[in-house]
């Protein structure tokens, strides 16, 4: 029963991290229709600058000082190489966000080097009683950071005149700039958002481990839980993500005794083994909205 907690809590902690890369998969493409294959980079950047910030402010400080930077950064790549790009097709679009995130990882990897960057977190590889059994400090802070930052993205697309702008875009485009909604503005804003939570995924990745030239690896496990939640629902999304840091500690715990046949490293494969899944029984996702297109 200790090692089922143990791996629940380890996997919710991870799930944390894919499940804030995650909405800002989503939230870009609500509003944008466009897939960010950016948000690596971003997440990169953003654990780079707390591992600097930190050593000058401490880490509680760094934290949401290199999570403002980043979203003005990702703002910047929005409105200087994106906005030219608004009516060329989709794919071409994504195609860019790919260049885009080559370039902030190249120019990023010059300031790690070749040595593993330390974030300066708190809890390191700490650990607590929890339920009767030893667990690290950094998943309960993960998992506890993500729902307060989540019920505050909640609550601001539900309740801010911005949020609901958000919405209405998302909704359709052409009905909200005819009501007087800035289109332009909240593109940017999606895309600002998705890079503070790319951002502080970054810092989440890194606390224990330290930052490295290949962090940003973790940022493409976030591509199953968005098309496991569904690609245009935030509830879907954070599920998704969840669903995926579960799945795999779960099946790394028991995969071994269970199925050993599989491999030893078969629970690096088991989220999109759970995203084919899903995707056989709803080819939406789990919460995404079936398109109905009238040809």
């Amino acid at each position: 029963m200790s090692e089922f907690v143990q791996s629940l809590i380890r996997g919710l902690g991870s799930g944390s991290i894919y499940a804030l890369l995650a909405l800002g998969f989503v939230i870009i493409y609500k509003s944008t229709r466009v897939i960010s294959f950016a948000q690596p980079a971003f997440m990169l950047a953003g654990a780079v600058l707390v591992s600097y910030l930190a050593a000058e402010v401490g880490f509680f400080v760094a934290v949401p000082i290199a999570a403002v930077l980043i979203a003005v950064l990702a703002l910047g790549v929005e409105r200087t190489v994106l906005r030219p790009m608004i009516g060329k097709p989709v794919f071409v679009v994504a195609i860019i966000t790919i260049g885009v995130d080559v370039v902030v990882r190249v120019v990023t990897n010059a300031f790690i080097g070749l040595d593993v960057r330390q974030v300066g977190d708190p809890w390191g590889l700490s650990t607590v009683t929890l339920l009767g059994v030893e667990v690290q400090q950094r998943y309960l802070v993960m998992f506890g950071t993500t729902v307060a930052v989540v019920a505050v993205l909640f609550a601001f697309f539900r309740f801010s005149r911005v949020g609901l702008a958000m919405r209405a875009v998302a909704y359709d485009q052409e009905v909200a700039l005819a009501q007087g909604i800035s289109v332009g503005s909240v593109f940017a804003l999606s895309w600002a958002i998705a890079g503070g939570l790319a951002a502080l995924a970054g810092v989440f990745v890194a606390t224990g481990a330290g930052v490295d030239q290949q962090l940003w690896v973790i940022a493409l496990k976030a591509l199953p839980a968005i098309i496991l939640g569904g690609l245009d629902s935030l509830g879907g999304a954070v599920v998704g993500g969840l669903a995926v840091g579960v799945v795999e500690s779960l099946v790394g715990t028991y995969q071994g005794d269970v199925a050993p046949w599989l491999g030893p490293n078969f629970a690096l494969v088991a989220p999109y083994v759970l995203m084919l899944v899903v995707l056989l029984v709803r080819p939406y996702g789990l919460f995404g909205s079936k398109e109905v297109e009238r040809l």
